[in-house]
Order: structure tokens, then C-alpha cells, then sequence
């Protein structure tokens, strides 16, 4: 998927998952969800967590900094970290 060098990747990653096809050994028609997805900080938003739970896809993206600290700085209804184990 192309964008403009100025583009975050963090944009177009609906655009690059539904695109994806991976071909199976023998008989069958492609897959195209992944079992599990794994990325940067850069890819650490809600909108990319709640695509990835609605799909159904684990994944493993560790929480930026400043994102925790807001978290931290709202108390109880910030809400739970996301889960990432090391």
C-alpha cells in the first residue's frame, strides 16, 4: 500500500490487513487472518486495538509512554492497561 512520505503507517494498517492473503500448502482457498499480530509503539492506538479485537487477531503492542502516563494521571476511570507480556 502507497501513501505520501509524510503518512504515518499507523493509518493505513486496515488498508494493509484486509489486503493480505497468505496461501496455504495443498488444497484451499487462501487465509486472511493472521493468528496473531505483532508491532512497534508506533501502531499502540485504540482505533488499531479495537480493529484487531473485532477481528478477533491477538496481538502484542507495547504501550507508549506518554499514553500511560495519561492513563495513570485520570486514576480508576482511565481504565486498565492493555495486556503485553515480555
Amino acid at each position: 500500500m502507497l501513501s505520501g512520505g509524510n503518512v504515518n503507517d499507523c493509518t493505513r494498517l486496515e488498508h494493509v490487513m484486509n489486503a493480505r492473503r497468505v496461501e496455504r500448502i495443498g488444497p484451499g482457498r487462501p487465509r486472511t487472518r493472521p493468528d496473531h499480530v505483532i508491532a512497534d509503539k508506533g501502531y499502540s492506538t485504540r482505533a488499531i486495538r479495537y480493529h484487531l479485537r473485532r477481528l478477533g487477531i491477538a496481538h502484542t503492542i507495547p504501550e507508549r509512554s506518554d499514553l500511560q502516563r495519561h492513563r495513570r494521571n485520570r486514576g480508576p476511570p482511565g481504565g486498565r492497561p492493555p495486556t503485553f507480556n515480555n
